[in-house]
């Protein structure tokens, strides 16, 4: 080959090998496509100044500062991504990574046994709650969801539930024909029927319009929601049933979860237990808080029942374990817990 057409045959090769290693570079990641950061979608329906909305802002804080950015978690609160009746199916389908449901959310996915927690008066105060919860009991349950391709990973608090409808509620014979919401739960409406009610399942983002409009007569739930909800404002009863807890189970989809890299999945773990004890210390405050701002408002009338008026409404509800007792795993499963959670 001779001087010039060597010259030339550079000439030819050296552009197309720039194109080449040109087209190459666009192909590989680069150093900072690399180090993406893992997002985390955490949807929830309660509003952000709840115990559950404030404690997955604190997760989100916490995350982003020990995996130095390498986790973002956005939060949407208030059902601004999914109502309650879509948010499951979203998380298997993995459109979101993380829920905090209530436990009877699990029973139309097919592990009823969460719905124990709807049982009424099963619990007699919160220290029971958490011996059940926390213990083998509870991860048991947790341990269920798995087959569903969910991964549970804790509870949090949120105080028991109350009784409100445009009438006064004092005894379970109070509530005798009125529509009252409640959520999916097979055992709420069984705790309405109870009572003479009518149960009404609707949305969460929906009930205060369903109150206001009167498409209901009352609701049942805790008082944070009650108050943040402004539910207060268009019901002019509150009475302090405290039938049975509202908790929530933070879960996450099971194939984003296990793909996890395992140094990042170990700090989720810690970050889910301080948001835990984060929650749970801010609902015991905030349960008292907000009955203190629903009394101050004046546009709800605060009832607490007499402790014979307490005897009266578990001697009503009582009979719900026995007729619900095969739906959440059977009279054996309910003596369990009942055991579990006693001292």
């Amino acid at each position: 080959m001779t001087f010039s057409t060597r010259r030339h045959f550079a000439a030819t090769l050296f552009p197309a090998l720039a194109v080449l290693a040109s087209s190459a570079a666009m192909l590989l990641p680069t150093a900072a496509q690399a180090q993406a950061s893992i997002i985390i979608k955490f949807s929830h329906v309660a509003a952000i100044d709840t115990p559950k909305g404030q404690a997955a802002e604190y997760f989100k804080k916490i995350v982003e500062e020990r995996t130095k950015g390498q986790v973002k978690v956005e939060v949407f609160a208030n059902s601004s991504l999914f109502k309650d009746k879509e948010e499951l199916e979203a998380l298997q389908m993995g459109t979101v990574q993380m829920l905090a449901p209530v436990p009877g959310k699990f029973g139309p996915l097919g592990v009823k046994e969460f719905e124990v927690f709807d049982l009424p008066y099963i619990f007699k105060d919160i220290d029971a709650v958490h011996r059940f919860a926390r213990g083998p009991g509870g991860a048991g349950l947790l341990k269920k969801l798995e087959t569903r391709g969910v991964t549970g990973l804790a509870y949090w608090d949120n105080g028991f539930r109350v009784m409100s409808a445009n009438k006064p509620i004092r005894t379970p014979a109070d509530m005798k024909g009125l529509k009252m919401r409640i959520n999916s739960s097979k055992v709420n409406a069984a705790i309405m029927k109870a009572g003479g009610a009518q149960p009404q399942s609707l949305a969460f983002s929906e009930v205060y319009q369903a109150l206001q409009t009167g498409v209901v007569d009352g609701t049942e739930g805790p008082l944070s929601n009650l108050y943040t909800q402004k539910q207060y404002e268009v019901q002019k009863h509150v009475t302090l049933s405290y039938h049975t807890i509202s908790n929530y189970v933070v879960v996450a989809n099971k194939k984003f979860w296990d793909g996890l890299p395992a140094n990042i999945r170990t700090t989720l773990e810690g970050a889910i237990k301080d948001a835990t004890e984060f929650n749970d210390s801010v609902a015991e405050k905030d349960e008292a808080a907000s009955l203190a701002a629903i009394k101050a408002s004046g546009k709800s009338t605060v009832y607490a029942p007499t402790p014979a008026e307490m005897d009266l409404w578990a001697k009503t509800m009582m009979p719900v374990h026995d007729e619900m007792a095969d739906r959440v795993g059977g009279k054996a499963f309910i003596d369990s817990v009942r055991a579990a959670s006693a001292k």
